[in-house]
């Protein structure tokens, strides 16, 4: 039998109260401690099934935003996006750095600190850095050329398809692993291989949304939230913007 948390457990002991009170005090029936009961359904489900409607779910929405951290070849992300069909918005830290990433279509700003842009990625031919163009990018939004290889590392944060998709698989068996919540909304959790390949939170409440994810072998934890709540995506003023053209200075 699915363990049910502690939590869940009062709430149905107090709905048990509530029901055995109404049927002695009026003779009325109805009430049940079915987990399922009021929900989407897709508890009574098999994992692999929650999982293919989660995904289902995630990709006919226009948005969400997206938070946490992601592990991905050594290095740490801190994800704070907001992601739709056309692009997306949001802050990105790693290795102590903060930047703003904004994706309008195809046009991509990246905005940050002199400092950022001063790494020793931005170090001219003889090494020393150039504090020049360092300061004149300090907290501009600087449009990066498609050409530029840093166009399909940092566009990757704000793909909303490229993102989902390789986020929302779990790795290994399949199975559910009891009712929870999230931020007050019930859900139902699926892991894989036991938790080693992952769990994710799939909404009990309307549709079967992916709320929150543990990627396996500790690679981060994110939360998806404002899902199919729209935003708009606003193209910087000129002189807040620096475009260098087919090649970023950091290149």
């Amino acid at each position: 039998m699915t363990a049910i948390p502690q939590g869940r457990t009062r709430r149905i002991g107090l709905l048990g109260a509530v029901c055995a009170l109404a049927v002695t005090g009026t003779g009325l029936t109805g009430c049940s401690d079915d987990p399922d009961e009021g929900t989407n359904g897709v508890g009574k489900l098999p994992a692999d099934q929650i999982q293919t409607k989660a995904k289902a779910a995630a990709e006919s929405a226009d948005a969400v935003r997206l938070s946490g951290n992601v592990v991905t070849s050594g290095r740490t992300y801190k994800l704070d996006m907001r992601l739709k069909d056309d692009g997306g918005s949001g802050s990105v830290t790693a290795e102590g750095a903060t930047f703003r990433l904004l994706r309008i279509g195809d046009q991509l700003f990246l905005k940050a600190d002199a400092e950022f842009w001063s790494h020793e990625d931005g170090k001219s031919d003889d090494g020393t850095t150039d504090t020049a163009a360092a300061d004149k990018l300090d907290g501009k939004f600087v449009k990066v050329p498609q050409g530029d290889p840093s166009y399909k590392k940092f566009s990757g944060f704000t793909d909303k398809d490229v993102l989902l998709s390789g986020l929302l698989t779990l790795h290994g068996e399949l199975s559910t692993d009891g009712y929870h919540e999230q931020s007050g909304t019930p859900t139902i959790r699926i892991t894989g291989d036991d938790g080693s390949g992952g769990k994710l939170d799939v909404s009990l409440d309307g549709k079967p949304y992916p709320l929150r994810l543990e990627r396996a072998g500790g690679a981060g934890t994110l939360t998806f939230s404002g899902w199919g709540t729209s935003f708009t995506l606003e193209k910087p003023d000129k002189d807040e913007t620096v475009d260098y053209g087919k090649q970023l200075p950091t290149s």
